[in-house]
C-alpha cells in the first residue's frame, strides 16, 4: 500500500510549502482520512512485530555471547569493539542519516508526482549514493588503521588491548554496510515501505549468532566481531530488492519540466549528527570508567543495558511510523496537529516504557537468571548484573523522552542546536557523577551516572530553550494562532465572512502602531522556528508524567513482592509481570491518565485490525 508523500521535513516558511489549512479539523494527532489511519495501523503493526523479533534475537545474541565467552576479559575486549557498530547504528540508521535523507527523498517524490523531467528520485540517488559510499569506505579504512589507538583511548586499563584492536578491525566494516543499510532504509520509508527496513535487525542478529556458533571454537571472541561484518551485509541484502523495484517501477518522464535539485541543508545534517554523537557518547564514558575496574565490569554494564533498554526500544517504535505524519503536518502549516501528535506519542511512549521499567526493576534477578545464567555465566554474575540493571532502569523514562522530543526539534527540517547543548549538559553530568561514584559504588555508580545524565537531558529538552513559546499563549495554542496568522497573510478565503477592522486599526495612528508591531511578531516567530519545530505544552506533559511515575512506583513495589515470593524463577517472573501490569492498569484508569487510556485505545485499534485481516 502506498501513500503519496509530501515534502516531509520542510518548514512552513519554505517556498513551495502548502498553505495552512483553513478548515476546522479534529486535533487528535492523526490524519483525517481512513486510508491514512489504515496505513498507520498497518505500518505500526509491521514495525512492532519485526521490532519485537529483532529484540528477541538481540537477547539470543547476548545469551550466546554470555554462554560461549562469559563475562571476562575476552568479552570486555569485544565490547570495546562493539562501540563501533553502536555508534554507526545511531548515526547511519536510527537518527542521523534518516533525519537528513527522508525529507530529501520526500521532496524528490513530490517532484516526481508533479511531472518533473527525468526521475528526481533516481537523480537524487545518482548524486548522493556514490559520494556517501566513498565517505563510508574512507571512514572504515581509517578506523582499521587507528584501531590500537582507539583501544588505548576508549579503555586504557584493558588487560588485552591487542584482542580488542583485532575485534575493532573486523567491526569497522559496519561503517560501510550500516551506511548503505541506512540509505536504503531512509529511501524506503520515504516511499512508505516499512517491511524491509523493519527487518534489518532480524537479519543483523541472525548473522552474528550464526557466525559465533560457526567460528567461535576456532576464533574465540573474534567470531562475534566477524558476525558484525556478516550481519551488516545481510542488513543491506534484505532491503536492496525492494529499493530496486521502487527505482525501476517509475519510468523517466519527458524532459518538458526541469528537474529541481532537492534541498541541501548542511546545517540540519550537522546538527542531527552532532546530537546523535553526543547521545551515543554516554557509552564511551561508561566503558572508559569501567575499564579501571576488575575484569567483567564492562560485560556487566553491557548485559544490563541491553536488557533494560528493550522497553525503551519498543516504546520508540511508534515514532518511526509517526515521524512522517509530524513532518507532513508541519509542511501543511498545521502546527496544532503536529503538536497533538507529538504529545500523544509522549504519553503513549512514557506509559509503555514505565510499565517495562517497573517489570525490569521488580523482576531483575529472575530476568537475568533465566536469560544468561548458564555456561560460563555464574550466579555471581547474575547478582551483579541484576543490580546494575535495576539502576539503569531508573533512566529509561529519560531515554524515551529524549528519543521522542528530539523529533519535535528536527521535524521542521531546520537546524536546531539546543538539543546538542542539552545532550552535552547530560554528558557532563554523566562523567562527573560517574567519576565521583565509580570508586565507591563500582558499576552501580556508572549506571547511576547514566540515569542522572539522560534524565537531565530529557528535562532540558522538555522545558526548551529560554524565551521559547511553550505551546500556549493566553489560552490559545500556538499552532492555531500560527495557522490563523498564515491565513491572514494569504487573505480571506472564499467562504470567509468579512470582519470589521479594530478601533486601533482605524486611522493613521492605528496603522502606525500596527506597523510597529509587525517586526516584533516576526522576531518572535523567527526565534521560535529556530529552536523547536513543534511546540509542547510543558505543564500539561509534566502533569501527565507525574501521574505515570507515581503509578509506576506503586506497580514496581507490588511486582517486587510478587516476584520474590515463589521459589521458581519462571513462576516469580510471571507473577511479577502480571502484578505490575494489573496494578499499573487499575491505577492508571482510576487516575484517568491519558497514556493508559491511549494505550488501551491503540490496543483495541490493532486488535480490530487483526480481526479484520483474518476475516478477509
Amino acid at each position: 500500500m502506498t501513500v503519496t508523500p509530501r515534502a516531509a521535513g520542510r518548514g512552513a516558511d519554505t517556498a513551495g510549502a502548502p498553505p495552512a489549512r483553513a478548515t476546522a479539523q479534529p486535533v487528535d494527532g492523526t490524519d483525517l482520512t481512513g486510508h491514512t489511519r489504515r496505513f498507520l495501523a498497518k505500518a505500526t503493526l509491521i514495525t512492532a512485530s519485526l521490532s519485537v523479533a529483532g529484540a528477541l534475537l538481540g537477547l539470543v545474541r547476548d545469551q550466546t555471547l554470555a554462554r560461549l565467552f562469559g563475562a571476562g576479559s575476552e568479552t570486555d575486549a569485544f565490547l570495546i569493539a562493539w562501540t563501533v557498530p553502536e555508534f554507526a547504528a545511531t548515526l547511519l540508521i536510527e537518527d542521523g542519516l534518516a533525519m537528513a535523507l527522508i525529507p530529501a527523498f520526500s521532496f524528490a517524490l513530490v517532484r516526481r508526482a508533479q511531472g518533473a523531467g527525468g526521475d528526481p528520485v533516481r537523480s537524487l540517488v545518482a548524486s548522493t549514493l556514490p559520494r556517501l559510499s566513498l565517505c563510508f569506505v574512507a571512514v572504515s579504512a581509517l578506523i582499521i588503521g587507528v584501531a590500537p589507538y582507539l583501544v588505548e583511548a576508549l579503555a586504557p586499563g584493558l588487560p588485552d588491548p591487542r584482542l580488542a584492536a583485532d575485534c575493532i578491525r573486523l567491526t569497522a566494516t559496519c561503517v560501510l554496510t550500516f551506511g548503505l543499510a541506512g540509505y536504503c532504509s531512509a529511501a524506503l520509508r520515504a516511499h512508505r515501505r516499512f517491511l524491509p527496513p523493519a527487518a534489518i535487525y532480524v537479519a543483523y542478529n541472525t548473522g552474528i549468532i550464526s557466525t559465533m556458533f560457526l567460528l567461535g571454537g576456532a576464533w574465540g571472541v573474534r567470531a562475534a566481531a566477524a558476525g558484525v561484518a556478516v550481519g551488516g551485509c545481510l542488513m543491506v541484502t534484505v532491503q536492496l530488492p525492494s529499493l530496486w523495484r521502487q527505482l525501476r517501477s517509475h519510468p523517466s518522464a519527458p524532459s518538458g519540466v526541469a528537474v529541481e535539485a532537492p534541498p541541501k541543508n548542511l546545517g540540519l545534517i550537522s546538527a542531527v549528527l552532532l546530537f546523535a554523537m553526543c547521545r551515543q557518547s554516554q557509552v564511551l564514558i561508561e566503558r572508559f570508567l569501567a575499564s579501571t575496574l576488575p575484569a567483567g565490569a564492562i560485560s556487566y554494564l553491557n548485559y544490563a543495558q541491553k536488557v533494560a533498554q528493550i522497553p525503551m526500544t519498543l516504546s520508540l517504535m511508534l515514532c518511526t511510523v509517526t515521524f512522517p505524519v509530524v513532518t507532513r503536518a508541519l509542511a501543511d502549516g498545521d502546527t496544532e496537529r503536529a503538536r497533538a501528535r507529538v504529545e500523544r506519542d509522549l504519553a503513549l511512549a512514557s506509559c509503555m516504557v514505565l510499565v517495562g521499567a517497573a517489570v525490569v526493576i521488580a523482576c531483575a534477578p529472575q530476568i537475568i537468571a533465566i536469560l544468561f545464567q548458564r555456561g560460563a555465566f555464574t550466579a555471581q554474575d547474575t547478582a551483579v548484573t541484576a543490580g546494575v540493571m535495576r539502576v539503569y532502569a531508573l533512566g529509561l523514562l529519560g531515554q524515551t523522552l529524549v528519543g521522542v522530543l528530539m523529533r519535535s526539534y528536527f521535524s521542521a527540517g531546520r537546524p536546531a542546536w539546543y538539543p546538542t547543548v542539552a545532550m552535552a549538559a547530560g554528558l557532563g553530568a554523566t562523567f562527573w557523577i560517574g567519576a565521583g561514584t565509580v570508586g565507591t559504588w563500582g558499576v552501580s555508580g556508572i549506571a547511576t551516572a547514566n540515569a542522572a545524565g539522560i534524565t537531565l537531558t530529557a528535562a532540558l529538552l522538555l522545558v526548551g530553550p529560554p524565551g521559547t513559546p511553550k505551546g500556549t499563549a493566553k489560552g490559545t495554542p500556538t499552532g492555531q494562532a500560527g495557522a490563523r496568522g498564515a491565513r491572514r497573510r494569504e487573505g480571506p478565503g472564499p467562504d470567509t465572512a468579512p470582519t470589521r477592522p479594530s478601533r486601533r486599526g482605524r486611522g493613521s495612528r492605528g496603522r502606525h502602531r500596527a506597523a510597529h508591531r509587525k517586526p516584533k511578531t516576526r522576531t518572535r516567530a523567527a526565534r521560535y522556528s529556530s529552536s523547536r519545530g513543534v511546540p509542547i505544552r510543558t505543564r500539561q506533559v509534566l502533569s501527565e508524567l507525574s501521574g505515570l511515575v507515581l503509578t509506576a512506583g506503586v506497580a514496581t513495589a507490588a511486582g517486587t513482592v510478587a516476584a520474590g515470593t515463589p521459589q521458581s524463577q519462571v513462576v516469580g517472573l510471571a507473577a511479577g509481570c502480571v502484578t505490575v501490569a494489573a496494578v499499573f492498569l487499575v491505577l492508571g484508569l482510576a487516575l484517568e491518565i491519558q497514556g493508559c487510556t491511549s494505550a488501551l485505545h491503540s490496543v483495541r485499534t490493532v486488535t480490530r485490525r487483526l480481526r479484520h485481516g483474518r476475516s478477509r
